[in-house]
């Protein structure tokens, strides 16, 4: 399926120092912020993917997508997640890190203080009484997937790998969230999108999601695509 590739990816940035004392830098960590736009409810579920009737009744909390440049032959999004992972880019876009997603100084720096604040509140623990995701796969679901139901993928756990589409999931005391990545070609170059599913675990789980969103929003999100899009160029040698 081709999309028409008519939506810009990058809009204003602004350079923040976020610590500089006495014209010496002790320790400076420069973020460009990248507007980049989210992407409608209807173009999404246009996509032909498996995860609009797998996850009809769990709430879309948002989809983010980025434009990578045309390689000279097809890639679908296993070949860019093995090749990715071959290439090993770390969090400057070098080496080292077996992960799509990069995290940038920043936003580990970001997820560090969460996972403290975690370990603290006891919010990374998973509940025996949440149904994983994988429990809907179908026998087809199963056949079809490239990785094993419940692989270890990082904070995630897999539910299912696909041509052009996977599915992964975490389970803890805040959120019960599925992170769908697909890989779309287009007329001009490729879409990687990029949704997030999140059902709630309890009274809790809202309040979360709002506290965390400016975070996701302005700072996350939009470095771990520019992560994707720096391994895409540095595997398929696109600049």
């Amino acid at each position: 399926m081709q999309l028409e590739a008519d939506r810009p990816q990058v809009g204003t940035r602004d350079e923040l120092v976020l610590w500089r004392t006495g014209g010496h830098d002790i320790r400076e960590i420069t973020l460009v912020i990248t507007i980049m736009p989210q992407v409608s409810t209807q173009e999404f579920e246009r996509l032909p993917l498996r995860v609009h009737t797998f996850l009809a009744d769990v709430p879309l909390h948002d989809v983010w997508s980025i434009d990578l440049p045309r390689w000279g032959a097809s890639v679908t999004l296993d070949e860019f997640l093995r090749t990715a992972g071959n290439c090993k880019l770390d969090t400057c876009g070098c080496s080292k890190s077996s992960s799509l997603f990069t995290p940038s100084p920043l936003v580990q720096m970001l997820l560090n203080i969460r996972f403290s604040i975690g370990r603290l509140l006891h919010w990374d623990s998973e509940s025996a009484a949440i149904d994983t995701f994988a429990n809907r796969l179908t026998d087809t679901d199963r056949s079809r997937s490239l990785v094993p139901a419940c692989t270890p993928d990082g904070f995630f756990r897999m539910i299912y790998r696909f041509d052009n589409e996977q599915l992964v999931e975490l389970i803890n005391r805040t959120v019960h969230a599925a992170a769908l990545s697909a890989l779309i070609e287009t007329p001009t170059a490729y879409r990687f999108y990029f949704g997030v599913y999140v059902s709630n675990v309890s009274w809790f789980t809202p309040f979360y999601m709002k506290l965390i969103d400016p975070f996701r929003k302005l700072i996350i999100y939009p470095s771990l695509l520019r992560s994707v899009r720096a391994r895409w160029n540095h595997a398929f040698n696109s600049g």
